[in-house]
């Protein structure tokens, strides 16, 4: 089975920065994407920003130029730096990553979730 825990959230003012840490552990022959998604009390979980294997990054439009995604493949981990942070940026932030495991003599890929983290940006 494969771990997927986050961490680095808070409470910051607005225009401060935080950095979110996400690690996946477990039977990985390799993670495909790892992607960064939040979520508002009463809304949808939107895609924040997203990763591949070769580094190729996507971001969403209300986060491009503030937020880096990155990711350290030997260690399994991504990363979110987040800049110039919004009150609007408030919400849960979860990690999602896209991995290949090897069990029973077969190959499956399939995505798991953290439990997420709580950033708070206050006004």
């Amino acid at each position: 089975q494969v771990q997927v825990v986050e961490s680095g959230g808070g409470l910051v003012q607005a225009g401060g920065s935080l950095s979110l840490s996400c690690a996946a552990s477990g039977s990985i022959v390799t993670i495909n994407i790892m992607r960064w998604y939040r979520q508002a009390p009463g809304a949808q979980r939107d895609l924040v920003a997203a990763i591949t294997q070769g580094g190729d990054t996507t971001y969403a439009d209300s986060v491009k130029g503030r937020f880096t995604i990155s990711r350290d493949n030997a260690k399994n981990q991504v990363y979110l730096q987040m800049n110039s942070l919004k009150p609007e940026d408030t919400a849960f932030y979860y990690c999602n990553a896209d991995v290949t495991t090897f069990s029973s003599s077969k190959y499956t890929r399939r995505t798991y979730w953290g439990q997420g983290t709580q950033v708070t940006v206050s006004s």
